[in-house]
């Protein structure tokens, strides 16, 4: 099969497609047919070398959707089944869809049913269960005002729709260090811009539910902007920081605030597949902004890294 492996950490040129021998089934997996992938911020800290855990050489892609190939599961399983897949060690622990087939364990696969085309359901697995799991957990509801820092990111898009029909009346800000970027955060449906100037929000407001994406970079600033009874979700990573210096709760998280965090490992069929109502029934917008074919997935990735990337990046092979 083609795959892209990852010998060595390096910029994107790196991420090249090569022939590699077809997996076979084990016991306790199945083969996916992988008809498209979506592009995450953790696969390109991997490929730059910032993720030590990994062992390369690896088929990155820490999620994926397909068909069933081949199965040790026919009853759940059956072949030619509709399936998504993510997280649980993927593309990390053993290799992921950046392939034209991937091994994956039984219980990382999850059998759906759907009418979205295969590039608007490659959207969907990593970026919209993120943003699904963490507007759980902040338990939005239609009178809050939400803060979604790291906004034009892939989750931050997908945020900010889902809350827009899980609430219909929240309002929902968003976060950019380009402002240039104002109109497409309008036309998703944000109420609002803030300027991140340095890690710095030029902004006086306080919101009641606070969507954290850029991670432990900004943790500090944005806990400034809650209240009592305020909740902030600390959900992403995107500007590459893993841990917080000197970072003490007391002082820092106000008085009758809350701190949370979501990880997409907490996928599970049921919650899945009750997201994909939400879009179903909602008829949302889950369409890319870029799709690549598998020979390109370098320049996916080097899209995704730029100034000038928005939204969601998928990869068809």
């Amino acid at each position: 099969m083609q795959a892209v492996v990852l010998n060595e950490p390096g910029d994107a040129g790196v991420l090249k497609v090569t022939e590699v021998p077809t997996p076979k089934v084990k016991p306790g997996w199945s083969l996916i047919k992988i008809k498209g992938f979506g592009i995450n911020r953790s696969e390109i800290f991997t490929r730059n070398g910032w993720s030590p855990t990994v062992n390369l050489p690896r088929i990155l892609g820490i999620e994926g959707v397909g068909e069933i190939a081949d199965t040790t599961d026919p009853k759940r399983l059956p072949k030619g089944q509709t399936v998504v897949t993510l997280m649980h060690g993927m593309g990390r622990e053993f290799d992921g869809s950046y392939a034209e087939y991937a091994l994956i364990p039984n219980d990382s696969i999850y059998p759906i049913k759907t009418t979205l085309s295969w590039t608007n359901l490659a959207a969907i697995p990593e970026t919209y269960f993120t943003a699904y799991g963490s507007l759980l957990n902040l338990k939005i509801t239609g009178s809050d005002s939400l803060l979604i820092r790291g906004a034009t990111s892939g989750v931050g898009v997908a945020a900010a729709k889902l809350a827009r029909v899980m609430a219909p009346r929240i309002k929902i800000y968003g976060t950019t260090r380009n402002l240039a970027k104002s109109d497409e955060l309008a036309n998703v449906g944000f109420d609002g811009v803030i300027e991140d100037r340095h890690n710095d929000l030029q902004t006086d407001c306080q919101f009641d539910k606070v969507l954290e994406l850029v991670g432990e970079l900004t943790l500090v600033d944005s806990l400034q902007y809650l209240h009592e009874g305020s909740i902030l979700c600390l959900t992403g990573s995107v500007g590459g920081s893993w841990s917080v210096k000197n970072f003490g709760l007391i002082g820092t998280l106000p008085s009758g605030a809350y701190l949370i965090d979501f990880s997409s490992d907490s996928v599970t069929e049921d919650r899945f597949n009750d997201l994909l109502s939400i879009i179903d029934k909602n008829k949302l917008d889950v369409a890319p902004v870029r799709t690549f074919d598998l020979a390109h997935t370098g320049d996916a990735q080097a899209y995704l890294d730029s100034q000038h990337s928005f939204g969601k990046v998928v990869v068809l092979p």
